[in-house]
């Protein structure tokens, strides 16, 4: 099933019919240990709706924080060594990949993210950029994985690049994440060889391409969440982006007016426009 927040209120998607729920405390009805089953028990009783309920949607979150991973994935540690060289940084991601301790940091306030088919953004200090498709984990209060969505984690390489103690400045600005378009929520955990893949468009022509299956995420998904949980706590739940496996080449960087789709096998497609 797919949970949708709308202006009109919670859309919930199951078998290509569509359902709408009044209810208006997102956090409430997200932040549920049991949501799977919540839904599976209420969802016959709300009233069906067009699926045009959904042609414009609110980024999934109330109040919840936004943290991120990142060297989880083979990929990335290589990217994040490339970027990181001439600095003398090169050897801290590989450090990172093989530790027990994964990197987690925090990403965004639930204000500054950005909702789907909205406007994502590159710093003007930055002159190296790049979007990160990324698997999000919906988490309760409780630390329990209760869905998943996509997210994009727009991120400053030039300044990463320059010194690793700028990740904040690289990763957490105004229009810096994306997230959405929906919540899969299951009783299952994800299918490990759904994949993600990632294109860019400059005035409509596709300027890059890339996917990487789940599986080749190195941590597992329980890891990740009890390293953020681990001095935290989470009034209403968060969410939690896992790394990402797709980097674009050295001699790629995002311009203004680039559009970046990104897509998760059984979840949906996020796409936002750079500005």
């Amino acid at each position: 099933m797919k949970v949708y927040k709308t202006i009109e209120g919670i859309v919930i998607e199951n078998e290509n019919v569509f359902y709408l729920s009044k209810q208006t405390d997102w956090d409430q009805f997200i932040n549920d240990d049991n949501l799977y089953a919540k839904i599976k028990a209420i969802i016959h009783s709300l009233p069906q709706t067009d699926k045009s309920t959904i042609d414009n949607l609110l980024a999934p979150v109330g109040t919840q924080e936004l943290w991120a991973c990142g060297v989880t994935y083979y990929r990335s540690m290589v990217g994040r060594q490339e970027e990181s060289k001439e600095a003398g940084g090169g050897d801290f991601y590989a450090r990172v990949y093989n530790a027990e301790r994964p990197e987690v940091f925090f990403k965004s306030p639930a204000y500054r993210i950005v909702h789907p088919n909205g406007f994502v953004r590159i710093r003007k200090d930055s002159t190296w950029d790049v979007p990160e498709p990324e698997l999000t984990l919906v988490v309760t209060s409780s630390a329990k994985i209760v869905g998943y969505t996509i997210g994009n984690d727009m991120s400053s390489r030039s300044i990463e690049g320059e010194n690793p103690l700028y990740l904040p400045q690289a990763k957490t600005y105004d229009g810096a994440a994306a997230v959405g378009p929906c919540i899969y929520v299951t009783e299952n955990p994800l299918n490990a060889s759904a994949k993600i893949t990632m294109q860019i468009y400059r005035k409509e022509a596709l300027v890059f391409e890339g996917e990487i299956a789940i599986s080749q995420i190195k941590r597992s998904f329980d890891e990740l969440v009890s390293f953020v949980y681990k001095e935290c706590s989470f009034h209403s739940g968060c969410l939690i982006m896992t790394g990402t496996g797709i980097v674009p080449g050295n001699n790629f960087t995002l311009k203004r007016g680039d559009k970046v789709s990104i897509e998760i096998e059984g979840i949906g497609k996020l796409t936002n426009t750079v500005a």
